[in-house]
């Protein structure tokens, strides 16, 4: 097929002015993403910052495990940046037998699978009635006392728990799991009430329809979509009740049932010159926590971001 070269080609309405704006607009569009990338680049100072506090957290467990892993000899000389040569376990070992730690590590377990599994449980519960039967006035005041205890942390009524305690004779590791489920009570509240109201109430009212009951409902719907709020929940209660030290050691009478951190100290104020035993015995301490958060850290976030917005 030929083309007349008589008949020439019809120009685009606004011609080679349109084109000269087309480019300045893109060019302009270019150099406005570009002061936007350079502004909103890298922020210096808060990155400096962050690295500081990095270090700052970083330094003492490389010590830690630096000097955990030398020999009585070597631990003596204080050189606490310089890696082990060779690498030893003797801290290990001692700090295992002197602790006792298999059953210290039973005892603390025990308290926070417990705490953590009841806190959850209770907390879900609690929430869910609450956040479900808002208009009415009585979970209204019982979400504001519940909220109101936040303003009342243990060390401000311990002598009052310790003599409680006594009384009804839970001076043992049950009467502090009691409490850690009490005192976590407030804050898990505040947590799952917002995450619930995120939650659609079409979904519910389906399943009465359906013939559900109440119990059944929360059970079998609510709760498992709960469960990234529970995991953020759970881990909160499992880091503060796995690293507590006051409640324990002002409730339980009995020495030889005390929790790990109550032992770590005991056994820092007899072995502080023994360095590599000690600081094994803070990773061994430590390190169940470490590896617990490790693992629900996205179940964490999860669950705080959705529980932020509605």
């Amino acid at each position: 097929m030929s083309v007349d070269p008589n008949i020439s080609a019809t120009p685009l309405p606004g011609g080679p002015e349109r084109t000269a704006h087309d480019a300045a607009a893109t060019g302009s569009s270019t150099t406005r993403r570009r002061r936007r990338g350079s502004v909103h680049g890298t922020n210096w100072p808060l990155t400096i910052l962050l690295m500081v506090c990095s270090l700052s957290v970083l330094l003492p467990f490389f010590v830690a495990v630096s000097m955990a892993f030398k020999t009585t000899d070597q631990a003596v000389l204080g050189q606490a940046f310089k890696l082990p040569a060779p690498w030893s376990l003797e801290g290990f070992r001692e700090a295992w037998e002197l602790t006792d730690f298999p059953k210290v590590f039973a005892i603390s377990l025990t308290i926070t699978v417990v705490s953590t599994v009841g806190a959850v449980l209770l907390s879900a519960m609690a929430s869910y009635a609450i956040s479900r039967n808002w208009n009415r006035r009585f979970f209204r005041i019982s979400c504001y006392y519940l909220l109101a205890a936040m303003f009342l942390p243990f060390p401000v009524l311990a002598l009052s728990q310790v003599k409680l305690s006594g009384y009804v004779h839970l001076a043992n590791p049950v009467g502090v799991i009691v409490l850690h489920i009490m005192f976590s009570l407030s804050f898990n509240v505040l947590l799952f009430t917002a995450f619930i109201r995120s939650l659609p109430e079409e979904l519910e009212e389906s399943a009465r329809m359906d013939g559900a009951s109440t119990w059944r409902i929360f059970w079998t719907l609510m709760f498992p979509l709960m469960m990234p709020m529970a995991a953020t929940v759970g881990i909160f209660t499992l880091l503060a009740s796995w690293n507590d030290f006051m409640m324990p050691s002002m409730i339980i009478a009995d020495p030889s049932l005390q929790t790990l951190p109550v032992v770590q100290k005991i056994f820092q104020t007899q072995f502080s010159n023994n360095y590599n035993i000690a600081f094994a015995s803070y990773l061994l301490a430590i390190g169940p926590s470490v590896i617990a958060y490790a693992i629900s850290q996205k179940w964490v976030m999860a669950g705080l971001t959705q529980g932020a917005v509605k």
